[in-house]
């Protein structure tokens, strides 16, 4: 990389994590993460609470990533911060906490694209982790996003499927809250169906033209037949959350894989990087391991913790940035709807 040490302050506020992390020439020394638990009781976030949230939290996790990283804000290269899209309540505290700090430390600041950074997590040095070669595909799944984008290089990207109304975690989440189950839904229908089988009930796939998702006519698709079924046996439910859990999962993840499998027949490039929160899920990353076999992919899955909201990935864009001179002045504003 460089002799010199570069050292990035990253700030990530563009949901319900409050999130710090320090980096040093792409290695991470720090990546502090502070969880709202507020929004439990809502079953989802509540964009005001948000980023009230965010303003009690903000000043020690950017106090904790300092301490933990064991350095100095004057021995700081840089300040980068999320700029969006995301919650502009949440945004603002963010972008404004990094625009004071760098104005104070009379040093550089960085703005970053939230879906580039879950993107370039994969970038991070991290041991016994590959890094994708250029070009790849890039499947970015997450509660608010779901995204495949062609990656030519670290700032040339292209968006070539997404979702034209739900995300894929919006789509288990609302599916666990039709099962009575806690918000976010995502791990405990993991859980649930590992012990399940996938192929107990069949819910129909939505027909979408090229390389996009839908999601909501399957959550349609889910809740009627779940009134259907409750219609007959109140105790539906109870008796078969293991089979449910099972088979909306299976058919969510026949989904993605459709659309990878005709991404990659589209594009020719077999290189598949996955983030975002529900990459965590357990039988997407098996679906994509089945991948390499079935398909002579090569998948890229990042460490767990950089695959969730968190400040790592804004580093390491903040990093990339910073070698190239690609700063932001005071001026800049966060942005809910920024594009790839």
């Amino acid at each position: 990389m460089t002799s010199q040490k570069i050292y990035i302050l990253a700030i990530e506020s563009s949901c319900d994590d409050t999130a710090a992390s320090v980096m040093c020439n792409g290695k991470i020394l720090s990546n502090i993460v502070a969880s709202q638990k507020i929004h439990e009781a809502y079953g989802g976030v509540v964009p005001e609470l948000a980023s009230r949230a965010h303003q009690q939290n903000i000043v020690p996790v950017v106090d904790m990533a300092l301490k933990t990283a064991e350095i100095s804000k004057t021995q700081l290269s840089a300040i980068a911060f999320t700029r969006g899209p995301g919650l502009m309540g949440s945004l603002l505290v963010g972008t404004s906490f990094a625009k004071s700090m760098a104005y104070g430390l009379d040093i550089p600041l960085i703005d970053v694209n939230h879906m580039q950074a879950h993107i370039l997590a994969h970038f991070i040095e991290e041991d016994g982790f590959k890094k994708p070669p250029f070009p790849f595909l890039a499947m970015t799944i997450s509660g608010g996003h779901t995204q495949i984008v062609k990656v030519n290089s670290y700032f040339d990207m292209e968006v070539i499927g997404e979702t034209i109304d739900d995300a894929v975690g919006e789509a288990f989440d609302k599916s666990g809250k039709l099962l009575g189950l806690g918000y976010p839904a995502g791990p405990e229908i993991d859980r649930r169906a590992a012990l399940g089988n996938p192929k107990a009930f069949a819910f129909t796939k939505p027909k979408v033209d090229g390389l996009n998702f839908s999601f909501s006519g399957l959550k349609t698709a889910i809740l009627y037949f779940i009134q259907k079924q409750v219609k007959a046996n109140p105790n539906f439910i109870e008796e078969h959350l293991n089979d449910i859990c099972a088979s909306i999962q299976y058919t969510i993840i026949g989904i993605l894989i459709d659309k990878l499998k005709l991404a990659t027949k589209q594009t020719g490039i077999k290189h598949i990087a996955i983030g975002g929160g529900v990459s965590a899920n357990s039988g997407i990353r098996q679906a994509l391991k089945n991948g390499e076999q079935k398909f002579g992919w090569t998948t890229y899955i990042p460490k767990f913790e950089y695959t969730t909201d968190n400040a790592a990935m804004i580093a390491i864009v903040g990093h990339l940035k910073y070698l190239e001179g690609d700063y932001a002045d005071q001026s800049i504003m966060a942005s809910a709807r920024l594009k790839i």
